[in-house]
């Protein structure tokens, strides 16, 4: 691609010209490029980010005065932009050429005959798109839009409607034989070790390509003009903990040079009924399936909820994605779900995602709004849904089509009749008719929340998965925190420090007031009930990452002991666009990794052991029921073990019992014999930790750390770790 020098200046209506310009960065923001041009401080440093609002309602102009390239005969040169956010045209000599709304689908212009040199190519951006008569400042704006939700506005988002040429832009010169469109299909035989392959693939020229299949190790092991052909034996693609990833690269080339190139994974996949769901009462519908099949193993999807990791999509590179995609597979996560607010991630993602093994649960881009089927929004929905079906359906780790976040709700209002979705999976259907499709999430029998380590009614996450939940998958859940005291600092100014307080900083950075009015992410209520009043930042930092890090824990792995019923644990959320002061994430912008991340990775071992215990406060001489387990996702039968369970208190280990368990099949728990024990009566310490291991594995060993009401009232929580 050749690139281009652009300008960029802002109007206010579309017929003006902009009285100034300045340097713009492409694929970018046009608001992030007006702030550099003005030296805006830090949007991330306290409420900067407040400076952005209203930019979103004007007109933004990119220019460029390209040098053109010797055209030779038959070649033609295009104009190439693989995403323009979200409504614009595209101008030759001040000229309209082209037009279009939408930021998911490609522009592919000839302009051979339309651009010159000298001439001015021009990029205007219209206003970003508002629904007449919505609340302001509000997502419901983003309601008659294909623009993904979350830059009007979210509880760990704030209110900056970005605009811009987000993703690569330029001129591009064609030879006159040249591939369009190449694409493999594949289908495997009922072994899995054939695949017959299929290239899809449109051209211009008299000689059709040569096709060239590499295996994982880059030997060729296919070369020919035939679309059609068999590769015996293959290797599967298999995600993380399952197998290895292994892709095969593919080549298609003409006489003339002209060359397309991609990768592709061997697999198959559906989502099945979970165990006894059919099942249903008096002739009810059943719950739909949750059970991903990879090559036809069940698999328990260990993962997390993705946003954003940007406020400014336009600057996200394969930079962005490589750390945080390491992270989660480095914490033993198989999936991810792209919730519908976000973008539809750039190809760097599902690239890094088919070489770490990470399934990815894509959704359009419809979340938490009713999404009225007026003809004008359902045009631009079906292709911007083509364009993203047609991009991302061939990459291995593209697990699921899912129609949006929480439209089957009171507050959305959609139903499995609105037009949105009916169209949502009817386009999937034409396009991509294997892959699976939900219409939302959640479903029947599928858990969203609960976001805090108490519930309505006092109890914490240990007692409420065990006595409250039996759900076949858990697409969200959430315990907040607080990152460390050296972060907050670069973005609460110093005087707000602490204590943390409603208003300023703290609350723009989502700690307080982030949705529904009500103190969520810095729960006051919650660590009053626990600890005494933190005496500095350091301490109230550690009290609620103490409690998200044990209650997260406690999330993932009572999911795993609902297997084979349940199918999925997915906390909400994995990352952030920008600093926040206290959330659910477990990875604080950019990509730092919280202490809870720590913990899930412990718990998403795909061998680990485990104790259910009954909740999480306790008082010497309490007495409390055990319940050992291994939670075995390994594609390998369980040999059987021998294990201790210790109590770790006032620096003292006390043996409390020696466990057996019995060997277990491939890819399913062992659960061990439950005991009682008695809580010491003299302890002092404001925590004790329960902790299970095997001599033979240590690294199957797993430990708990609790609260000890050594004497009436609350705890510190300062010597926490």
């Amino acid at each position: 691609m050749i690139s281009c020098e652009w300008l960029l200046g802002c109007q206010t209506a579309p017929g003006e010209l902009p009285r100034e310009w300045f340097p713009a960065s492409v694929p970018g923001c046009a608001q992030k490029g007006y702030a550099r041009a003005r030296h805006w401080p830090d949007v991330f440093w306290a409420d900067n980010a407040k400076m952005y609002d209203g930019l979103e309602n004007l007109y933004w102009r990119y220019r460029t005065v390209p040098r053109l390239p010797e055209i030779g005969a038959g070649e033609r040169l295009y104009f190439v932009a693989k995403g323009v956010d979200y409504e614009f045209d595209i101008l030759i000599g001040g000229k309209t050429v082209f037009s279009q709304e939408g930021m998911f689908t490609p522009v592919e212009l000839d302009v051979t005959e339309l651009l010159h040199e000298g001439d001015a190519l021009e990029v205007l951006i219209h206003p970003a798109p508002k629904r007449a008569g919505a609340a302001p400042h509000s997502r419901e704006e983003a309601d008659q839009s294909v623009k993904p939700a979350v830059s009007y506005g979210w509880d760990w988002h704030p209110y900056l409607v970005v605009l811009g040429i987000w993703d690569e832009c330029g001129l591009e010169l064609r030879p006159a034989a040249r591939i369009l469109s190449c694409e493999p299909h594949y289908t495997l035989d009922g072994a899995r070790r054939t695949a017959r392959v299929h290239f899809e693939t449109a051209y211009t020229g008299a000689q059709p390509p040569i096709y060239t299949v590499f295996d994982p190790e880059g030997q060729i092991v296919y070369q020919g003009e035939e679309t059609d052909f068999a590769l015996n034996p293959v290797r599967l693609w298999w995600c993380n903990g399952q197998g290895q990833a292994d892709l095969y690269r593919w080549s298609a080339r003409l006489p003339s040079g002209d060359t397309r190139e991609g990768r592709v994974g061997f697999r198959d996949i559906a989502l099945q009924m979970n165990a006894d769901d059919w099942n249903a009462v008096n002739g009810t519908r059943s719950n739909p399936p949750m059970t991903i099949t990879l090559n036809g193993r069940r698999i328990f999807a260990k993962g997390t909820n993705w946003v954003n990791p940007e406020l400014f999509p336009g600057t996200i590179t394969r930079e962005t994605y490589l750390p945080l995609i390491q992270l989660a597979k480095d914490a033993h996560f198989n999936l991810f779900r792209i919730w519908g607010g976000a973008i539809v991630n750039k190809e760097a993602f599902f690239d890094l995602c088919d070489e770490m093994g990470i399934l990815v649960w894509q959704e359009f881009p419809l979340a938490c709004n009713n999404y009225l089927g007026t003809p004008h929004y359902l045009k631009i929905l079906e292709r911007e849904a083509r364009s993203i079906v047609r991009r991302v359906r061939r990459h291995p780790s593209h697990a699921l089509w899912c129609g949006g976040n929480e439209l089957f709700t009171a507050w959305s209002r959609m139903t499995d009749q609105s037009l949105a979705l009916r169209l949502l999976n009817k386009v999937c259907y034409e396009e991509d008719p294997f892959t699976p499709f939900l219409p939302t999430s959640p479903v029947m029998n599928v858990s969203h929340g609960y976001y805090r380590f108490l519930d309505d009614e006092g109890q914490d996450v240990m007692t409420v998965m065990q006595r409250k939940k039996r759900m076949t998958a858990y697409t969200e859940f959430g315990v907040p925190s607080m990152p460390e005291p050296e972060y907050l600092k670069t973005f609460i100014p110093e005087a707000e420090l602490f204590p943390p307080r409603p208003g300023g900083a703290y609350e723009f950075h989502h700690a307080f007031n982030a949705w529904n009015g009500t103190e969520n992410w810095l729960p006051r209520d919650i660590l009053d009930f626990y600890f005494e009043k933190a005496e500095s930042l350091e301490v109230l930092v550690r009290q609620t990452q103490w409690l998200q890090a044990e209650g997260y824990k406690a999330i993932y792995e009572e999911a795993r002991r609902q297997k084979p019923y349940c199918s999925m644990a997915l906390n909400w959320c994995y990352n952030e666009p920008w600093p926040t002061a206290a959330n659910n994430s477990l990875v604080s912008y950019p990509a730092i990794a919280k202490k809870a991340l720590r913990a899930v990775a412990e718990s998403c071992r795909d061998t680990c052991l485990s104790l259910r215990i009954p909740r999480f406060d306790w008082k010497p001489g309490d007495r409390m029921t055990l319940e050992p387990w291994v939670l075995n996702d390994a594609p390998a039968p369980f040999e059987g073990c021998e294990c201790e369970v210790t109590l770790i208190v006032d620096g003292k280990r006390t043996l409390l019992r020696k466990a057996r368990f019995d060997s277990g099949a491939a890819n399913a728990n062992v659960q061990g014999e439950a005991f009682e024990i008695r809580l010491p009566a003299d302890c002092a310490a404001p925590s004790f930790t329960l902790e299970i291991a095997c001599a033979a594995h240590p690294e199957w060993t797993s430990a708990y750390t609790l609260l000890l009401r050594a004497k009436e009232g609350r705890v510190s929580g300062s010597d926490t770790k």
